[in-house]
Formats: structure tokens, C-alpha cells, sequence
């Protein structure tokens, strides 16, 4: 963490309340976790075209994209892990800010990780989403061959197999993708937003 007493924070004359006023919804980060196949992505594409038809300034962050560029300096290690998180954290941080609704489909796996991200945030503006589905389902569905891979030794450190998970404890939202259809998760993630006063 860099410390220097010679650097100042510069305040804007715009503040994100009048960002949020201008856009007519508030500021929020929508923090999807799961294992690797579980429907993170899947359901963060679609809640982003939904919630675009609404009106809502959205941006989506997804963990393959960012590995791309902004994280494409980091491996798979526990502290690439964790440097990966503090990263999309802060990204998420400005995006919020600007008063957007922020997508970030993440594996996340550790706790403490999620939890540094939410102190981030005021209350309320963090979302925790669990998209739940077993190891089993997961490993099923398969849709980029990644625990094909695993089983046949070519990945290693993966979640869920060599590499633990930790489930959310209090999440805000549970969506369970072997029992629910990825527009029944939309929708009730569209009526969390809404009930709570996320959209205006």
C-alpha cells in the first residue's frame, strides 16, 4: 500500500449524489459469487440487459475480461487471488461513485476477501449475490471445459476441487441456479433492486 504524506485527496464540485440525482437510480456494486460454472456471468449478462431496458446505468466487470488487461499480471496463486479482488474493489468503488450500477462476476472465493471489498462501501451499497449449485452441477454444465482440464491434471489450484470455496454466510441475495431458471434469478434479483430502492 503506498503511503505518502505529500499526496491530497481532490474533491470535485460533482458529488456522487448528484450523479446519482442525474441518473434517477442509486449507486450500488451487484458482487456475484460462485463456483466456476455455476451461472455467475450467465445471470450478470442478462440482469445487465434488463436492468439497461429500465433505464439503469450499468457497467459489468467479469472475471475472465479483466484477466485481459487489468489483472492479465496476475496468476492463480492465493495472493494473485487476493490482489485480484482488492483490484475489482476499487474499480467497483470508482464505478459506484460515478453512480452507476456495477456487475462484478467473480469467483471470489475467500471470505475475508468479500468482506474487504464490502468495507469499501458505505452500507447498502455493497450487494453480496450467491449464485449457489453444487460441485456436482457445476462440474456438469462445464461450459468453458475447465473441470474436464482439472480432472485430467492440465489445472491445478482450481475452486471447488484442489482449492476450497467459501460460501457466503449473509449474503443479501441467494440465487440457487439448479432451481431456479436464469430468468426467474433476474427477476428476483430486478425485485431486490426495486423492493430496496436501488432503482429509484
Amino acid at each position: 500500500m503506498l503511503e505518502d504524506n505529500n499526496l491530497t485527496w481532490h474533491e470535485g464540485k460533482v458529488m456522487k449524489s448528484d450523479r446519482e440525482a442525474l441518473k434517477k437510480h442509486k449507486g450500488a456494486v451487484l458482487w456475484f459469487t460462485g463456483l466456476s460454472g455455476s451461472g455467475k456471468s450467465t445471470i450478470s449478462v442478462e440482469l445487465e440487459k434488463v436492468l439497461y431496458g429500465l433505464g439503469v446505468h450499468t457497467y459489468r466487470l467479469d472475471g475472465d475480461n479483466v484477466r485481459h488487461g487489468l489483472n492479465s499480471d496476475l496468476g492463480f496463486a492465493d495472493k494473485d487471488r487476493i490482489e485480484n479482488i482488492r483490484r475489482i474493489g476499487e474499480v467497483s468503488r470508482l464505478f459506484v461513485d460515478a453512480g452507476m450500477v456495477t456487475l462484478t462476476a467473480f469467483i471470489s472465493p475467500f471470505q475475508h476477501d468479500r468482506d474487504m471489498v464490502r468495507a469499501l462501501f458505505p452500507a447498502g451499497e455493497f450487494v453480496e449475490i450467491y449464485v449457489k449449485a453444487s460441485l456436482e452441477a457445476c462440474e456438469k454444465r462445464d461450459p468453458k471445459g475447465l473441470y474436464e482440464k482439472v480432472r485430467k491434471g492440465e489445472i491445478s489450484q482450481f475452486t471447488g476441487v484442489d482449492s476450497p470455496y467459501e460460501a457466503p454466510a449473509t449474503p443479501e441475495l441467494v440465487v440457487d441456479t439448479e432451481k431456479q431458471t436464469v430468468e426467474e434469478a433476474v427477476e428476483t434479483i430486478v425485485s431486490y433492486l426495486k423492493a430496496n430502492g436501488y432503482l429509484g
